[in-house]
């Protein structure tokens, strides 16, 4: 049996190592040079950039694929946990770090919110209960059909993940400190959404960040991307970079293979697109052969939020600055409202990520310090003037004791629109459909095609959703899937 895959992001090889690792014929195509879409190597004048993820958890999810691929993970991947992990800095001056160590959380919340001291370990407990339903029922199954949705464990288990309460409103519940939630809040980004609008269920995130650990790799986050490029590679999967695919090719409703753009056509048996689903199902289907994504449903669709990104190469090492560092707005509720109207956000929450305060050859000169403000996914009437928008951000930070712009040595900017054409991200949102609407948050796009035989789907726009364990996750529940019906396993 053939399987074609059309984009090589982490899901594309997740999926490429299981499958190949069965005996089925893999054949990944990619449209960049790189392999691991979005997981993306910079490296510039001697510093190295993780484009993104930043924040890693769940690193098994990770060592399973490389085990998977005949490798031994503690050989190719070194997990550091970064115990007080996230240094969230606010405009009066105000520091509070988010750590695994209850201990530590809860000396801090003594001092600064006393009903946060008092129900931190409730609070705990019920962050990991959101995440042992989701891991029981959602995230290791794949859904091809509203039918799929209908089961009696899964209704339960969805009446029980507090899907009507928003994200804000749940942290209200266990802090007061307005501060604490605003630290906390920010886990609404992670899947591309508000918090005010985001369901409650997404709080599991603080489990893996409160309770499981925040990891960085060794070297770059991006070598968990070139793990899985080994993986696949060793058990015989072959991966073509530079290869953009024109179309699905198909007979009748069933796909049979791919088109590239060079016309080269290639016979498949399965076909997976691992992309943007928004983006990549019309343009390699056509409308016509893809009528549960037409141009009409899409426009009802809300899209994740998108990035501003720069990468900034100092030519010192900056002591204010630490691995993951937030610096939150004044005002988050409004930055939400203006990122949702379309508009950039006058007083943006900037997002740092320092990878040289834990693992100093990465950039041995100087820091090399990631930075990521909220954009709104692309329309016509945001447009914005990159240059002063780029300023806005650097003058925010020297106001508050972080003089970036004056030890800028090498300096890269990647707007809405690059993302866009890099990673055939639709409107150049970085998760697919945002969480900010109750059906989008649990009913992606399905890992089926309900349009075409034989064609399957993974990333971070279909389920079980965005960030980097969620979309190899995907390719993994899709690869079991096609494995269970392709061949024996004993």
């Amino acid at each position: 049996m053939k399987v074609a895959i059309v984009g090589g992001g982490l899901g594309g090889l997740s999926a490429a190592v299981t499958l190949a690792k069965h005996g089925l014929e893999v054949d990944v195509y990619e449209k960049n040079h790189h392999f691991g879409g979005k997981m993306m190597a910079v490296d510039e004048q001697g510093y190295h950039f993780d484009f993104g993820p930043n924040t890693m958890t769940m690193p098994e999810v990770f060592c399973d694929v490389v085990r998977q691929g005949g490798l031994i993970p503690e050989e190719e991947l070194e997990f550091i946990q970064l115990e007080r992990h996230t240094r969230n800095q606010f405009p009066d001056g105000t520091v509070f770090d988010l750590s695994s160590n209850p201990a530590d959380m809860k000396e801090q919340l003594e001092a600064m919110d006393q009903k946060g001291a008092a129900r931190y370990d409730r609070f705990l407990d019920e962050v990991e209960r959101l995440y042992d339903l989701s891991k029981q029922h959602f995230l290791h199954r794949t859904f091809s059909s509203w039918s799929d949705y209908l089961s009696p464990g899964l209704a339960k288990a969805l009446a029980q993940v507090r899907p009507w309460q928003s994200m804000d409103r749940f942290f209200h519940s266990y802090f007061s400190n307005p501060k604490i939630i605003q630290s906390l809040n920010r886990y609404s980004t992670y899947v591309g959404s508000s918090p005010f609008t985001t369901p409650a269920t997404f709080a599991m995130i603080a489990h893996l960040e409160l309770n499981d650990g925040v990891y960085y790799v060794r070297g770059g986050n991006t070598n968990i991307a070139k793990s899985f490029v080994k993986a696949a590679r060793r058990q015989g999967a072959r991966l073509h970079n530079n290869q953009p695919v024109r179309k699905v090719l198909t007979e009748g409703n069933t796909a049979v293979g791919i088109e590239l753009e060079s016309g080269e056509q290639v016979e498949a048996d399965y076909v997976l697109i691992n992309g943007d689903l928004l983006e990549a199902v019309p343009k390699l289907l056509g409308q016509d052969a893809s009528p549960s994504l037409s141009k009409q449903k899409l426009k009802k669709i809300d899209p994740s939020i998108s990035a501003f990104v720069i990468m900034a190469g100092l030519d010192t090492k900056l002591d204010q600055l630490h691995h993951h560092h937030v610096l939150f707005s004044n005002d988050y509720k409004k930055e939400f409202n203006q990122l949702q109207k379309g508009r950039y956000a006058d007083d943006p929450t900037i997002y740092l990520c320092t990878s040289s305060k834990s693992d100093p050859s990465v950039s041995p000169e100087g820091d090399n310090t990631f930075l990521l403000v909220n954009a709104p996914a692309l329309e016509e009437r945001n447009t914005q003037d990159d240059q002063a928008y780029k300023q806005l951000i650097y003058n925010k930070l020297k106001r508050n004791g972080i003089p970036l712009e004056s030890h800028v040595k090498y300096e890269k900017v990647i707007t809405p629109k690059q993302i866009a054409d890099m990673f055939g991200a639709y409107k150049g949102s970085l998760y697919g459909p945002s969480s900010n609407r109750k059906l989008q948050a649990f009913m992606r796009p399905f890992n089926k095609s309900k349009d075409v035989d034989n064609l399957f789907f993974c990333g971070g726009s279909t389920h079980p959703g965005g960030g980097s364990p969620m979309v190899v996750l995907s390719g993994q529940n899709v690869a079991n899937e096609m494995i269970g019906k392709l061949v024996n396993i004993e």
